[in-house]
């Protein structure tokens, strides 16, 4: 399975997102459908614009993609509910057009950028990645982005910036589940924050993620932009990201300040390090039916596994 780079985006190059489709069409069994709870209840919304994006050769990954179906309706999104259906069925209130980031903090040249700015940037790569939540369920999603390192090296950091803090869009208008009372899920403090070290955003790997499956991204899915952090617990891939900020001090995260010991701030995916509810050793991929070994790093270990010399990976979980 590979893991895809290179290719712009255009208005010329849109393609028929059902052509996109018929290309890498793959039979999935209705057995396999019915695996986990709630996955299929909800229904996905159209397919939405297509985008262009050349395949990425230099990563690879055993496994076949998870079905768009429950890519799409089987997610977590705390800002639109709890269950794994409140996203696909909500997320209508999403307004991802217009829409822009702000990068700014310890760097040289700030700037609030357009989403369609962000686009030109860099040519748009689709990348095959294993996405693992913290529960202990995987899917394997081929996404489209461009590397976090291009719009983070744009502003210039400065010799100070060690980390790089994600917020997600505040606006309880469009999000409903940040409305006051609107579930009884007070431990979570909104906007969303997550924050990675400058070396690790600044990795190949990490993605600054605009689309999955040939279209743009699905507002469940984290619309108009999120990052993929593929090594990592799936809740590090802030999504409706409006604000990068670079930071001298490790920042704070809302799972990390909701419950400290049981989301740390680095958050690698590791077998041998248990959450403290239930076991990490071992994960279901959405549609299997048999669970299977965690890997290290989400089985990246070869392309991430220095970034961690020398640090004790129980302790800085």
């Amino acid at each position: 399975m590979l893991i895809k780079r290179g290719g712009g985006f255009k208005e010329s190059e849109i393609t028929p997102y059902d052509v996109y489709l018929n290309r890498r069409a793959f039979m999935v069994g209705a057995a396999a459908l019915a695996l986990g709870p709630r996955v299929g209840e909800a229904t996905p919304p159209p397919a939405g614009q297509a985008l262009k994006a050349a395949p990425n050769p230099v990563y690879r990954l055993g496994d076949s993609p998870t079905p768009f179906k429950d890519v799409t309706s089987y997610n977590n999104f705390y800002e639109f509910g709890v269950n794994k259906d409140d996203p696909a069925r909500l997320a209508g209130t999403l307004k991802p057009r217009p829409w822009t980031v702000k990068v700014d903090g310890l760097c040289a040249r700030p700037g609030t950028y357009d989403f369609d700015e962000i686009l030109r940037m860099a040519p748009l790569e689709e990348r095959i990645y294993a996405l693992r939540c913290v529960e202990g369920w995987s899917m394997v999603i081929p996404w489209i982005g461009l590397p976090m390192a291009t719009l983070v090296k744009r502003v210039e950091p400065t010799s100070q910036a060690k980390y790089v803090e994600f917020t997600t869009l505040l606006d309880p208008g469009q999000f409903p589940a940040q409305k006051k009372g609107f579930f009884n899920f007070a431990s979570l403090n909104w906007p969303y924050t997550e924050g990675l070290r400058l070396d690790e955003a600044l990795h190949p790997l990490t993605l600054l993620t605009v689309g999955l499956y040939g279209q743009v991204l699905p507002n469940q899915n984290g619309a108009p932009i999120r990052v993929v952090v593929p090594w990592k617990y799936g809740f590090k891939s802030a999504k409706s990201i409006v604000r990068i900020r670079l930071v001298d001090q490790e920042p704070k995260t809302a799972w990390n300040i909701a419950a400290p010991q049981e989301y740390g701030f680095y958050s690698n995916v590791n077998p041998n390090v248990d959450h403290p509810r239930w076991s990490q050793a071992t994960e279901r991929r959405i549609g299997e039916f048999r669970r299977r070994k965690t890997l290290m790093f989400n089985g990246y270990s070869d392309q991430v596994a220095s970034l961690y010399t020398g640090l004790d990976l129980r302790k800085f979980y």
